[in-house]
């Protein structure tokens, strides 16, 4: 695994925020990777072990997640406060200009993070998710998020991941279970294996239009002069075909590739998939 450091940002409604860096800062601007819903830093493990020797990256863990403070008010877990604290760590790290890897709600930031300052972006990574998110992916998010759950030992919550998300990626072995599950689990001060998020992320589900609860294609919009790169998972329940379509139609430089037999969200450590983001990387610098 490569190494980081750990370090801690301030949100403005006083939150303690954690972040793992990797490499060194240098001339090309630093990779700022963001996580999904209920994911963490560990989720980027399989494209920071790859790229860390030759990037500068940044991997932010959202409220509520990892090493990152819980939220008293559990209403601040929408994206337009993610979006106010991955500002507050820009203006930490006097950031001016990144490339933003955005995994679901980590692409929705990255949407909403053009909206208003486009130039900032060298390149951005839209992880299975655009600006229409299916009701058929946000049903299947509403069943398992917040639900809890613990385990007695980590193959115990490989088998229990496996049976939730199975269909998701068909083609994984129990080995690749096992590393989901240390990636998305940890293991808590009664020994016992359970999820790395506060519980309380689902409160905003319940409210209607509380997943997004605004019109996402003009955010969107603010990509068109940015390198951008959407990866989609061929079997997602979230981002629909015709969704990815009108997103290529309206920006025709739209890098779009498919990730066959997984559905949502590729970890982009599949062929497919590193091999577009070597390309985005490539157009972030030329």
């Amino acid at each position: 695994m490569a190494e980081y450091s750990d370090g801690v940002w301030w949100s403005n409604d006083g939150l303690r925020l954690h972040y793992r860096e990797y490499g060194s800062p240098g001339a090309r601007p630093p990779i700022i990777c963001m996580h999904g819903l209920t994911r963490n830093a560990r989720d980027w493990e399989p494209v920071v072990d790859r790229l860390a020797d030759d990037w500068h990256i940044y991997v932010l863990e959202m409220r509520g997640r990892g090493e990152s403070a819980y939220a008293p008010d559990p209403m601040t877990y929408v994206p337009l406060t993610y979006v106010q604290d991955v500002e507050a760590f820009l203006t930490d790290r006097d950031i001016k200009r990144y490339i933003a890897f955005g995994t679901s709600l980590g692409g929705l930031i990255t949407m909403l993070q053009a909206a208003t300052r486009p130039e900032r972006l060298a390149a951005a990574l839209l992880n299975d998710v655009g600006p229409v998110i299916e009701e058929a992916g946000v049903d299947r998010i509403r069943g398992y998020v917040g639900k809890g759950g613990n385990y007695p030992t980590w193959l115990h919550a490989a088998r229990a991941l496996r049976g939730g998300f199975g269909d998701i990626y068909p083609n994984w072995e129990l080995d690749d279970w096992l590393a989901m599950a240390k990636r998305l689990c940890k293991e808590q001060p009664s020994g016992r294996i359970g999820y790395d998020y506060d519980m309380r992320i689902a409160e905003p589900f319940r409210v209607p239009g509380g997943e997004a609860g605004f019109d996402m294609w003009p955010a969107y919009d603010g990509l068109k002069d940015v390198p951008t790169l959407l990866v989609r998972g061929g079997h997602s329940e979230l981002l629909s075909t015709d969704t990815a379509s009108e997103m290529k139609r309206r920006n025709p430089d739209l890098d779009v590739v498919i990730v066959p037999d997984v559905g949502h969200a590729p970890l982009l450590n599949e062929p497919e998939a590193e091999a577009a983001i070597d390309r985005l990387l490539g157009r972030a610098t030329a």
